[in-house]
């Protein structure tokens, strides 16, 4: 039965990185003894709670198991602290929607080639697609010298240029991803840091 004398776990949440996702808490304090923390889950599809591979464990954070890794599930899960026989109330989270609630990161970039006028990119999406993705880069760049006027342009190549550049200019650019799922849901990642690159002399 859970006591009132063992305080529940704080601070839960789910944090979501390009379709990673795991549940933390803050520790339990207790003058004596080790804390264990236990961790399930239900679907929406399913309202049973199951075990999640976190039973008694002395970790603060609980990844997501391979089963979960649909990502328009809606997924709730709890977590209680333990001591001995004595255990906590469950702490429940909001329900949890990977396609709606992750943070994608940034894309990777893998190469610049520098011309005269055009700086040729290659990038690397930020996770694995799956089946219907559709993935945009979002490319932001200005001239160095003034950097107030950035102009955009949108691809959904991982090789793209950014052309009609001046010859011997500092340019630099920013990447963002945004990914087009079904029923016109849109998920915008987080932007590049800027790379600078001086075009040639023609």
């Amino acid at each position: 039965a859970s006591s009132p004398h063992l305080p529940a776990p704080k601070d839960v949440m789910v944090y979501s990185y390009n379709f990673r996702s795991l549940l933390r808490w803050s520790p339990v304090k207790v003058d004596r003894g080790l804390v264990l923390y236990t961790v399930h889950f239900k679907t929406g599809a399913f309202n049973l709670w199951d075990e999640m591979n976190c039973t008694r464990i002395i970790e603060t954070e609980c990844s997501f198991p391979w089963s979960l890794k649909e990502r328009r599930w809606a997924v709730v899960l709890r977590v209680r602290a333990e001591l001995g026989q004595v255990t906590s109330d469950w702490v429940e989270t909001d329900p949890f929607v990977a396609e709606r609630n992750t943070t994608i990161g940034p894309p990777k970039v893998n190469s610049v080639t520098v011309s005269s006028d055009a700086l040729l990119i290659r990038v690397t999406p930020p996770f694995q697609s799956e089946a219907g993705d559709t993935l945009q880069y979002h490319v932001s760049y200005w001239e160095n010298a003034t950097s107030t006027t950035k102009k955009e342009t949108k691809t959904s190549n991982t090789l793209f240029k950014i052309e009609n550049l001046k010859e011997l200019t500092l340019y630099c650019f920013r990447i963002q991803v945004e990914l087009m799922l079904h029923s016109d849901h849109r998920l915008l990642g987080l932007q590049s840091v800027p790379e600078c690159y001086k075009t040639e002399i023609s």
